[in-house]
């Protein structure tokens, strides 16, 4: 089953064009990595698909159902979620404070399960915890308002390679437990280990689509490994 479906889609930033009519598809309950080059339009598809950013051309579909025109508080409501690059938690309230402004009457436990050491760290400030540690705690509060889809931007940038481990692990899962997952990588060999299905952009277009199996040669312009960044 179909759960996302652009079809020529155009999107960009004033006079620039970042998608030139790209067509691209999401399986429900699948993990799907887009992977590419800096500037080949991974971030802009996301937030489009988030609503961040508006189509110019095309169109957007969900389950079968346009929703170009639908704002991001709406699809937020409707179980859709981005977790951007860079984390977004608030710096000064504690991580628990961070959770219950998602938690809408929660009990934000919950979202702690998947990453102990927060548990230990409920009365600390977001802004003294580790980057890795901010990625969990914006993970967690995106897990907190139970997504139906949910949307991953550059998960692993910055982290040593056990906490990027850990969270491209929990992706995997949450794949594997129904939801369906869009997860932006910078790191091809460990999106293609977990993803289900694999989209390559490279200046805005889709270059490849198909199972992770079918890239032999790898992806161009992206880092192997985050073992061979850190």
């Amino acid at each position: 089953m179909i759960e996302l479906e652009l079809r020529r889609a155009r999107a960009g930033y004033g006079p620039v064009e970042a998608l030139h009519g790209v067509d691209l598809a999401v399986a429900a309950g699948r993990l799907t990595a887009l992977l590419g080059p800096n500037g080949a339009g991974k971030t802009t598809l996301l937030s489009v698909l988030a609503g961040l950013v508006p189509l110019r051309t095309g169109s957007l579909s969900w389950q079968g159902k346009s929703v170009s025109g639908w704002s991001v508080a709406e699809r937020v409501r409707r179980g859709m979620l981005l977790v951007p690059e860079g984390r977004g938690t608030f710096a000064g309230l504690t991580v628990e404070e961070n959770l219950r402004v998602f938690a809408r009457g929660r009990d934000p436990g919950a979202a702690l399960a998947a990453f102990p050491v927060l548990e230990a760290r409920r009365g600390q400030r977001a802004g003294s915890l580790s980057g890795g540690e901010q990625q969990m705690l914006a993970v967690s509060r995106a897990l907190l308002q139970r997504p139906r889809v949910l949307l991953l931007d550059e998960l692993s940038s910055g982290l040593a390679p056990q906490v990027a481990a850990q969270l491209l692990a929990l992706a995997r899962r949450l794949a594997d437990e129904g939801m369906t997952v869009v997860l932006v990588e910078q790191y091809a060999d460990e999106a293609l280990a977990i993803a289900d299905h694999v989209h390559v952009l490279g200046r805005g277009s889709v270059v490849f689509s198909g199972e992770p199996g079918e890239l032999v040669d790898g992806v161009p312009g992206v880092t192997r490994s985050v073992r061979a960044g850190s």
